[in-house]
């Protein structure tokens, strides 16, 4: 039988890609090396011309971000938001997409289609309705959305959620039918089976919508910028208080900057194999 195998690339293709990837790294990671060197100057070496290799190293600006503002609240409000926005997101959608995937009723494709269709919206169309509707709804019954953590969480929900719905409704589909059947006979409920049966095989799905509706809250900037005060600003808005009318402390900006993004990197890291299995499965259904 003829030799089906692929033919190895030529090796100045293996090297002309070899190159790029390495240039493609190093200017990744240059902004990287830059912040981390100048977190690690005095403000003075910061603010003149810039040094690759810094004349004088210092953990100071890692001590001073937390006394120059009030960072670690903001970050206890980043953490409190962007975790029960998304367990919020995963719970609403795990239902919505279990009941679109397995389920026949009036509307679906229109619930479906009106879903998608959400995120052909820019973001910003949404903050001024949003706005007025939360001082609306303060004014009249006293629930004070705007201003306040419970305001965020919504907010971030209805950002996160049609996306979750669409990811998880492709992963359910691709879990067969039969699962469901075999617990029913079992004699688990539609809910039983759902949790012990539907969502342990659909758990690389789950995490991957975790993991987007985490970050989306984790960085949202315009949102958070309008929708916050003085008590519940998020890490976003918070970074920009170390620049005064007089001075930015850009040292203190770096660091906090990276301090700040650990939290992402470092669930995305421990996480990132869940994400790539949820995404893939979901792109080939």
């Amino acid at each position: 039988m003829p030799d089906r195998s692929p033919t190895a690339p030529p090796p100045s293709f293996v090297w002309t890609g070899r190159i790029v990837l390495t240039l493609l790294t190093v200017f990744s990671l240059l902004p990287v090396y830059v912040m981390l060197s100048s977190s690690l100057k005095p403000l003075r070496d910061v603010t003149g011309a810039f040094r690759w290799i810094p004349d004088h190293l210092t953990a100071r600006p890692y001590v001073d971000i937390w006394r120059t503002i009030p960072l670690g609240r903001y970050f206890v409000n980043s953490i409190i938001v962007a975790t029960a926005a998304t367990g919020l997101s995963v719970l609403v959608a795990t239902f919505a997409a279990y009941a679109v995937s397995r389920y026949r009723f009036r509307g679906k494709r229109v619930f479906t289609i009106t879903v998608l269709s959400t995120q052909m919206f820019p973001g910003i169309l949404f903050l001024l309705p949003l706005f007025l509707l939360y001082v609306g709804i303060g004014n009249t019954t006293g629930i004070a959305l705007y201003g306040s953590r419970g305001g965020l969480i919504l907010t971030y929900l209805t950002f996160s959620l049609p996306f979750s719905i669409w990811m998880l409704v492709g992963y359910f589909d691709s879990i067969p039918r039969g699962l469901d059947e075999a617990a029913l006979v079992d004699g688990c409920g539609p809910l039983r089976a759902l949790f012990r049966v539907i969502v342990p095989a659909a758990l690389p799905g789950i995490v991957a919508v975790a993991i987007y509706a985490f970050m989306t809250a984790w960085s949202e900037v315009l949102f958070a910028s309008v929708m916050t005060n003085d008590t519940t600003r998020t890490l976003a808005i918070g970074l920009r208080a170390y620049a005064t009318e007089t001075d930015v402390y850009w040292n203190q900006v770096m660091a906090a900057s990276l301090v700040v993004s650990v939290p992402v990197v470092a669930g995305f890291l421990l996480l990132q194999r869940y994400l790539v299995a949820g995404l893939t499965a979901g792109a080939v259904k």
